[in-house]
């Protein structure tokens, strides 16, 4: 009998504590959440495991604070960090969240070798960088989750506009995970027909603009907490990826080597993910506008990575 997959979602906020759920739910595997605090992810484990009677899931989610309960899993989930408040960028986080990412990624990784990590925490690129470094994993093992759940919002608002299925929205959203983002129009189509032929370009610019800002606009509503039913959705779709091997191609941060013009700085790309991780950037071609605006977003992650040294440097 072929041994179940082992999944850690590090942090047992409203992100890791709904990624523990969705994963559990879908049987990816058994589930240890884990966070500093003392009981928090006992209690949501325990709760979410007593649930898989009336579910119907026979994952087994466990709660902990110690990294030795996390040994040997085949997917690392790192949600933990300080979530937005309004008024507050992705890059406000940055100094904050470098030392929780780094800590868990290196935690984990010293007890799971063998793992993939699936970055959450926000500022979302940067972050991936801090996990590579703290953990001494290969680039392919490391990657951010991002264009998936600004690919969502982007189907969701597209769905609304035109009042057709939101499944049948093929739809791309590359760059870093921020106001600079790049939802490629030109490979938007709803069943194969060019969302230029559905919706007047004004509204696709409104589209695109709101897309932009999904975020924040769920932030302002929430007042105290930022998105995690979308964003927890997303990372669980790669974690499903990953450990079924399907091999889908997924917008997701992953570290580029000269593919789009962008040499050693994760953003967001079409990738191949599978049982391996990051199996093979895939460059789609752009317009000369889209191309000039996911170099605006490249030089914008560039900007959080040389602030992330300076921040080293005073440290």
């Amino acid at each position: 009998m072929p041994r179940r997959y082992k999944i850690t979602v590090i942090g047992a906020g409203n992100v890791g504590a709904t990624a523990a759920h969705w994963t559990a739910a879908t049987e990816l595997g058994d589930v240890v959440l884990l966070d500093i605090a003392e009981g928090i992810p006992q209690g949501k484990g325990l709760d979410l495991f007593e649930a898989s009677p009336v579910y119907g899931f026979d994952s087994i989610v466990t709660g902990t604070n110690d990294y030795a309960d996390t040994a040997g899993s085949d997917v690392v989930v790192i949600t933990a960090g300080l979530a937005r408040k309004p008024g507050m960028s992705r890059d406000d986080l940055l100094a904050a969240n470098m030392k929780i990412v780094g800590s868990c990624a290196k935690e984990a990784a010293a007890v799971s070798p063998e793992a993939i990590i699936v970055v959450v925490s926000n500022p979302l690129d940067a972050m991936c960088h801090v996990a590579l470094e703290a953990s001494g994993l290969p680039s392919e093992r490391v990657v951010g989750m991002a264009g998936i759940l600004d690919t969502a919002r982007y189907r969701c608002f597209i769905a609304e506009a035109t009042g057709l299925s939101v499944k049948d929205i093929n739809a791309l959203v590359l760059g870093g995970h921020g106001d600079t983002m790049v939802p490629i129009v030109s490979a938007t189509n709803i069943s194969g027909v060019p969302i230029t032929q559905l919706l007047k370009q004004e509204k696709i610019d409104a589209i695109v603009e709101r897309t932009r800002k999904g975020g924040i606009e769920i932030v302002n509503h929430l007042k105290t907490g930022s998105a995690y039913y979308a964003p927890s959705a997303a990372a669980t779709q790669m974690v499903e990826s990953i450990l079924r091997d399907q091999r889908r191609i997924l917008p997701c941060a992953a570290l580029c080597k000269g593919e789009f013009g962008i040499n050693d700085l994760y953003v967001g790309v079409p990738v191949v993910l599978g049982k391996n991780g990051v199996e093979k950037i895939i460059e789609v071609d752009l317009t000369a506008e889209e191309k000039s605006q996911l170099d605006n977003s490249t030089a914008a992650v560039q900007g959080l990575v040389e602030s992330m040294a300076k921040l080293k440097e005073q440290s």
